[in-house]
């Protein structure tokens, strides 16, 4: 995987404009998630007993800014070491959450474009298809990465 020092600064850049409002952008990211899935509410454990998105909920603004943050690093990882590096304990973590929670390959994908969606809305003029593509491609690295994790998890018993 080549990615561009032209992608990495794409990225590095709308994370600058993210990073000045991640309470707004992490109810957008997560309102937009929602919109198109109602029921992935429930995967998401400070969601789950909520018929709304609290905006002020510190758990799901900290949780966008993990993916915010761990897409921006994996990119930033991607032109340095040619693929998604993550801490072991850190993917551990990942893949036996996501596991838990039941999120399958079409969850990751709508996360992706729930995340395209919300930068291209916090960067507005600046968005290219060149960031897009920049960001997309961190997060499917980032996504890979969590996937071959979960499936070296041994069997856990999917919540209900």
């Amino acid at each position: 995987m080549v990615f561009s020092e032209k992608e990495e600064a794409l990225v590095k850049e709308s994370w600058e404009i993210l990073k000045q409002d991640i309470p707004q952008y992490s109810l957008r990211l997560f309102s937009s998630i929602i919109e198109v899935q109602p029921a992935a509410k429930d995967m998401f454990s400070f969601l789950r007993d909520s018929d709304e998105i609290p905006q002020n909920n510190p758990k799901l603004k900290a949780h966008a800014a993990k993916v915010f943050k761990l897409t921006c690093e994996s990119a930033i990882q991607l032109r340095k070491k040619g693929g998604a590096v993550i801490d072991e304990t850190t993917l551990k973590h990942l893949g036996s959450v996501h596991l838990k929670n039941g999120v399958l390959e079409p969850h990751f994908q709508m996360v992706k474009e729930a995340l395209l969606r919300t930068i291209k809305e916090a960067v507005g003029d600046k968005w290219s298809e060149d960031m897009g593509s920049a960001w997309g491609e961190a997060y499917d690295q980032l996504a890979a990465a969590i996937k071959a994790e979960m499936k070296k998890e041994p069997a856990i018993a999917h919540k209900s």
